[in-house]
């Protein structure tokens, strides 16, 4: 439970420690998307898409909206690479010998990258589209 931060002032303060406990939780996380950018060929690809998409969104001039909607899809295609990532390395932790089961959960986090990856292709075509080809 909190603490008065002093006595008498009535304000709360959070618990000894969690500041630092919130703070290293953004660099476990860190940590984890720079260990998947070497060793995941894809993410790698993600990360050159992205660097051209944000490129692209700056010289065609797209608007907040635009933006807001590459975000997400780029977002989207992140999250879900990571989790197939995370997936991966606990099915072969788990089951370092061939399983049905733990292909088909590999199978199942491939296809979620997958669907993400056409869905923001599909945002792309309809954000970028109209300022590559003229409208």
């Amino acid at each position: 439970m909190a603490e008065p931060a002093q006595p008498g002032s009535g304000r709360l303060r959070p618990p000894e420690g969690l500041w630092r406990r919130r703070v290293a939780s953004f660099g476990h996380a860190f940590r984890g998307v720079w260990a998947a950018l070497g060793s995941e060929v894809h993410l790698r690809f993600h990360a050159v898409a992205t660097a051209v998409v944000t490129g692209l969104g700056f010289y065609c001039g797209i608007s907040r909206l635009e933006w807001a909607l590459v975000a997400i899809s780029v977002a989207c295609v992140w999250a879900t690479e990571l989790m197939n990532t995370a997936i991966e390395a606990l099915t072969d932790l788990a089951s370092p010998d061939y399983h049905p089961l733990a292909g088909k959960a590999k199978d199942v986090a491939a296809g979620a990258v997958l669907l993400a990856a056409l869905g923001a292709v599909v945002v792309g075509a309809l954000v970028f589209g109209p300022y590559v080809f003229g409208r």
